[in-house]
This record gives structure tokens, sequence and C-alpha cells, in this order.
């Protein structure tokens, strides 16, 4: 079925297309690809990793090519040999490590929908006088993650918006209490932009806002807000946002104290692919420096109730290319994530042959994308299903974001 589906894909991306220029690559002929970069993609992929690695315009090159089956093979090996090396423990036939992929039980909960920035990309922020503004109680909180703890969650998602009169003192009872209530629950919680706009509103130092969050019970790094971290990107679609620089700077800061997160992308709206290019090069260069990354989850932008409405929405044969070259490029991630809660169930399973090796969570709670006019709703029988209708292993991991190395992960069936 899924065989199938690229099939249409394909051919819809392609259709009333001029051939490009064409080259032999293993007795087949392929438009759109060099044979240096075949070469180099050979390499890359067989986990050859001693110097081996791709280039800013190699990158380029696979972003603008036709070719979405054949670098989604290459990634789809890459990911097989990452895959061994992570789980190489956890089942007795190693042959089988390769195609384990994962998931997660959480819960994505917005503390408040106010928010400052005004960004033109988000459909969920309101103002603080808005007549369907909220600021969660207690009550609710706990209500919500209660709910998530009894489906067997052991792992919140939690942000919000850039709140304007909200005390420091707030968010560190925040976290206090959810950890007195629930221990065992990892809170994977605000995101850098948000740390910045702590850092300059209590007129605190980054370091100081991550340690007393960290104190208060914070136990990983959520990559939001990374947008693209291209600051011409950045001041058009959010100029009262965290630069790229100071983004970059609130990740480094918490690796650096032993803290541990994902990174993440939002492409297809006004960027070049030259600048999604360089928002992985800036990601891969800090993991080189930190290693404190533990994930790199790419998603699109969903347009609707956005004042960007205009711009259409990214396919998903484009979102599967951008999986499979974040997978190639970042060599130095050993999980990337696909985005289900985008693309729905049978693409984002899709993207598990395309460089994935992690489904993300069922998310019990959504609202962002949902906001946006994206809602894609499933239960943890269906998920995993999907992933072996798929080919595939499905392992329930907990908490990875809280790991020191994705090496170390822990699963359970």
């Amino acid at each position: 079925m899924f065989s199938y589906i690229l099939f249409i894909l394909y051919l819809k991306k392609n259709k009333n297309r001029s051939p490009k220029k064409v080259v032999s690559y293993h007795g087949k002929y392929m438009p759109g690809l060099s044979n240096k970069l075949l070469s180099k993609l050979e390499a890359v992929s067989g986990g050859s990793f001693g110097g081996e690695r791709l280039e800013f315009c190699d990158a380029i090159e696979l972003l603008s090519s036709d070719q979405l089956v054949l670098i989604g093979s290459f990634a789809d090996k890459l990911t097989a040999c990452k895959c061994s090396e992570m789980y190489c423990y956890d089942l007795p036939d190693a042959s089988k490590n390769s195609l384990i992929r994962t998931y997660n039980v959480e819960r994505n909960i917005n503390y408040t929908n106010i928010c400052v920035s005004g960004c033109s990309f988000c459909a969920f922020c309101r103002s603080e006088f808005s007549p369907d503004a909220y600021l969660l109680s207690d009550e609710v909180l706990f209500a919500k993650i209660s709910e998530t703890v009894s489906l067997g969650g052991k792992q919140i998602l939690l942000q919000g918006g850039l709140h304007p009169s909200i005390p420091f003192e707030w968010y560190e009872s925040m976290l206090q209490k959810i950890k007195q209530k629930f221990p065992d629950v990892n809170i994977h919680g605000f995101s850098p932009t948000e740390i910045v706009f702590f850092s300059d509103k209590y007129c605190l130092t980054v370091e100081e806002v991550l340690c007393r969050l960290r104190q208060a019970g914070l136990g990983s790094l959520p990559g939001g807000g990374a947008e693209i971290l291209v600051d011409r990107v950045r001041r058009e679609l959010s100029p009262l946002k965290a630069s790229a620089d100071r983004w970059l700077e609130v990740c480094r800061a918490w690796h650096k104290i032993g803290g541990r997160g994902s990174a993440t992308m939002m492409f297809g709206h006004i960027e070049t692919l030259e600048e999604r290019v360089m928002h992985l090069a800036r990601l891969r260069e800090l993991q080189d420096e930190t290693e404190g990354f533990t994930a790199f989850i790419p998603w699109t932008f969903q347009p609707n109730n956005t004042k960007l409405k205009h711009i259409k929405k990214t396919s998903s044969y484009e979102y599967l290319k951008m999986l499979a070259v974040s997978r190639l490029f970042l060599d130095n991630f050993q999980t990337i994530q696909s985005s289900w809660v985008t693309q729905g169930l049978r693409i984002g399973t899709l993207g598990l042959s395309f460089g994935a090796n992690d489904l993300g969570s069922i998310m019990i709670e959504e609202n962002v994308v949902a906001a946006a006019g994206t809602s894609f709703r499933t239960n943890e029988t269906e998920f995993k299903q999907s992933i072996k209708n798929a080919g595939y292993e499905p392992k329930r991991r907990s908490d990875v974001h809280c790991q020191p190395s994705t090496a170390n992960l822990r699963l359970t069936k």
C-alpha cells in the first residue's frame, strides 16, 4: 500500500514536467543527481562516518532534485545502521534491530495561549484581553496529567505563549507542584524562545533561568520556536522572537549543564532551500560541539487561520524529501522523528522509510497545529499497527529526551 502511495505522489509531483539531466546509477538511469554526490551518498548511508559528510551544496542538490525514491533509499539505509547501533541489545535476532521504530505516549499541554510575540504563522495565540484567552488552573493542569498517566504516559510536553504578566516564580511553582504530584513524569518543557523571553523579562541570564527551572523540576528542553534558524526569515515571520543566535545559545547553555532536548524545523513558508540547509548546518555544528540534541523533528507549516493563509501547503512529496535529506545531512543525530501530527498517520508512517526512526507520540492532546486547521487523531493500538504494516517492529520508548544518549534508550513493548 505504501509503495502505491509513493507512486501516486511521484506521478503527481512530476506531472507535465520535462526530464532533467540523466546520469547512470547501478545500471539504472535517474534524473537529477551527479555521480560525485551518488558516491558520497553511498559512503554516508553505509555508516562510514570517518570523514565523509554531506556539504551545503550536496544538500541543495538533493532538495532540488526529483529523486525522492533514491534519496529515501539512502536515508533508510543510514537509519538501519543507526538503529542497529542503538538497539543492539534489544532483540535476540540482531538482524531485526535495524527494523525497530519507536513511539511514545505523551500529552502536549499549553499552559496559556496568551502571547505577545504576534508571529504571522501562528493561529493559536491570543492577546491578554481576548475573550478566549486562558491560563490553566492547577486543577485543570493536574487533570490533564492524571489522564496522561492513566493511559501509560510518562512525559508531558509543556509549552505556552509569551505571557506579559506572569512572574517568574509562577513557572517555578508550576514545575514544583507537578513534580510533587507526579514525580515519575518527565517535564519536557519551555522552548528556547520561552527561555529567552524569561531572561529578558526578568533580567536573568539564560544560565540562571535554566538552572532555576531545572531545580524546580524541568527534565528536558523541547526544540520549539526554531522555525528557520536564519534571521532574515525570523525578522519577517516573528520579529519579536529570539534571534537564531539566541535560540542556539539557550540550547548550548542547557547542554553544558547536562541537559538534553530536541531540535525542530518548521518549513514550507517564506524560506528558501538554501535557508533550510543553513538551519540544518547550524544544528549539526552545535551537535558536534555539545552532543546534547536527542532528536530532530521537521514539520511543515500549516497556513490555515494564520496571516499567511495565502501560502500553499507543502506537499507530502516535499515533506518526505526534506525528512530524508535531514537524516543524511544530520549524521550526528541518532533520532529523526516523522511528523504524523502535520502529515497524518499514513504519510507519517511512510516517513519511517525515509530516514525517520521515531513516529513521535500518539499525542493525547495537541492545540497549536489544530488551531491552524490540521487535526489528526489516533490511539496506541492503531499507532503500533501502522508501524507493523509498514514492515517495522514498533517499540514504545520512555522519556527519551531526558536520557544522556539515545544509545541508552529504554524500550518497553
